[in-house]
């Protein structure tokens, strides 16, 4: 039984997060059931037979489709506004389909050098053994975008902020130089959220998120998402069924629980990151502080126009280097070690050696990710008492 709420329009954002997408069982439960199967009956082989003829006609394989992830998908995709949207299995699954889904030999991928590791990998060392060919520029820069997008293109790729930099990216240029270029736009929307940054708005063809990050929220499961128009689904749908980078039923409904608290956790983290930033800047020991909502950082303006908050991610290095930065890490007692982030709970890292540790040195520092270069997510503890832990590690 399909909701009433089920993508109705007049509904306002936050009552989209709880109610989207939500279908229910003739139990009429009100939390979302967790449909874990693999498989599904039919009364007759005729009507097998029909299912696999009039593809989507109903369930048939839950590597193709399952009640409880189409919930999600469903959800995600009221809220950011998109046509569809594929719930993978992770992050980086998402990330790799979106690209590989309808490349072919020959073509081309644009990039800007700051991303996440893993995303520069996939485009500097996977898919060059397939034929497909780079260009990597200066996100900030909009000469090197003109530089790069003056021939064709079939993708450009980019984070806005990046991880772990923060660099903001001018997304609506960026977009009007793709599409020129013949270029499709893939924007990785994970650290400013679907909250605080609507990329389809900007110009954006087709959206990336790491669900495990403030999807979930409370580091509990790994999922990833793919929103995009009906065109391209046209390609990754079948890119998908075949190649089953599946998400678990489990986890889709982890992830529908964590849509609900999403837009309260994100702003109430915002909030308490603005503080501490503040707080960060004015330390002696700390230099290069970067957080889009302060003045200082350099596209601050860029990102006021893009953004409807500044999200919980703060770059900043411990002067000294790893040494120092080592030491400040391990004298922490609240903010927890940890290369993840969008949690309940504040985490903290050190890029150098643990997300970005396989990208060959010259292209970190390229990026401004140093020896003494630190990333924290800002968690939802008592602002005042995530200031005093740092407070006490830098003493």
């Amino acid at each position: 039984m399909i909701d009433p709420a089920n993508r109705r329009p007049g509904l306002k954002p936050q009552s989209q997060l709880v109610h989207a997408g939500t279908t229910r069982s003739h139990a009429e439960e009100t939390a979302e059931a967790i449909t874990m199967t693999s498989g599904y009956v039919y009364q007759t082989a005729e009507e097998a037979e029909s299912a696999f003829v009039v593809e989507g006609s109903r369930y048939v394989y839950s590597r193709f489709r399952n009640p409880t992830i189409a919930m999600f998908e469903e959800r995600l995709a009221a809220f950011e506004g998109a046509p569809r949207c594929f719930g993978l299995a992770t992050g980086m699954s998402a990330v790799f389909a979106a690209l590989a889904a309808d490349i072919k030999v020959g073509d081309r991928i644009v990039a800007p050098h700051a991303m996440f590791g893993s995303c520069t990998h996939i485009i500097k060392n996977i898919l060059p053994a397939y034929g497909v060919t780079y260009t990597m520029v200066e996100g900030t820069d909009l000469n090197e975008w003109k530089a790069a997008l003056s021939t064709p293109a079939k993708y450009v790729f980019l984070e806005s902020p990046a991880n772990p930099t923060l660099d903001i990216i001018d997304i609506p240029a960026v977009a009007e130089l793709a599409h020129a270029a013949g270029a499709k736009l893939i924007v990785d929307n994970v650290f400013a959220t679907p909250i605080f940054q609507k990329p389809f708005k900007l110009g954006a063809d087709v959206v990336v998120y790491s669900a495990t990050k403030h999807i979930d929220g409370q580091g509990r499961a790994l999922g990833g998402a793919i929103l995009c128009d009906d065109e391209f689904a046209a390609k990754l749908h079948p890119f998908l069924r075949h190649t089953g980078p599946t998400m678990s039923p489990f986890n889709a409904w982890l992830l529908l629980k964590g849509l609900e608290t999403l837009s309260l956790r994100v702003k109430a983290q915002s909030d308490s990151a603005l503080k501490i930033a503040a707080f960060l800047e004015a330390q002696d020991k700390i230099e290069g502080l970067r957080y889009p909502g302060l003045p200082s950082h350099p596209q601050h303006e860029l990102a006021k126009r893009q953004m409807t908050g500044f999200g919980n991610l703060i770059a900043f290095d411990i002067k000294g280097g790893k040494p120092a930065a080592f030491a400040a890490l391990n004298r922490l007692g609240l903010i927890l070690i940890s290369n993840n982030l969008g949690d309940s709970k504040s985490l903290i890292t050190h890029p150098a050696t643990t997300t970005h540790a396989k990208v060959p040195e010259e292209d970190k520092l390229r990026v401004g990710i140093r020896a003494g270069t630190i990333r924290l997510s800002v968690g939802l503890e008592d602002t005042d008492d995530l200031i005093d832990d740092l407070k006490a590690a830098l003493a």
